[in-house]
């Protein structure tokens, strides 16, 4: 099979014969000549949570975010926790967003608990993420009619 790749400014989209596959958004370099990147976290999240400590010294990190909140809450852990256990909880949430698809409900929790002046905790995040238990209802009688009503039934349209 032959992919082909059509480069534009704003994106690049391959094409596997007239399909389109995939689009991914494309960045250009700030004004004061650093390099923008676009990554997305869903591709390196598994790399990651097998090496968290990666995430500290990454020239990927800033981009690696999916939103403003997700930036937030590793500048509140990178400044209150020790280095080993802020990528650890930050690989974390990141994983919970890719894991749970639950990127956008996370953010609004992330938000909260920075306005309350808390740090992020994945485990307590996931406990108001995760569906409430519910009762199944009780079990409804049902009466099956008998197979003589279905010849009747057949019988009267013949």
């Amino acid at each position: 099979q032959r992919l082909r790749v059509h480069l534009y400014d704003d994106r690049i989209e391959a094409f596997l014969g007239s399909t389109l596959v995939v689009s991914h958004p494309r960045a250009r370099g700030r004004g004061d000549g650093h390099r923008v990147h676009v990554i997305n976290y869903h591709h390196v999240i598994h790399a990651l949570r097998r090496k968290p400590q990666a995430l500290w010294s990454s020239i990927y990190r800033d981009s690696l975010f999916p939103r403003t909140e997700y930036a937030e809450a590793w500048k509140a852990l990178q400044r209150d926790l020790p280095r080993r256990e802020a990528c650890r909880r930050m690989v974390d949430l990141l994983f919970m967003a890719h894991d749970q698809a639950c990127e956008a409900e996370l953010a609004h929790l992330l938000e909260d608990d920075l306005a309350a002046g808390r740090l992020p905790d994945p485990k307590a995040l996931l406990s108001r993420l995760s569906p409430k238990p519910m009762t199944l209802p009780r079990d409804v009688a049902v009466t099956h009619p008998s197979l003589d009503s279905f010849d009747a039934l057949l019988g009267a349209h013949a």
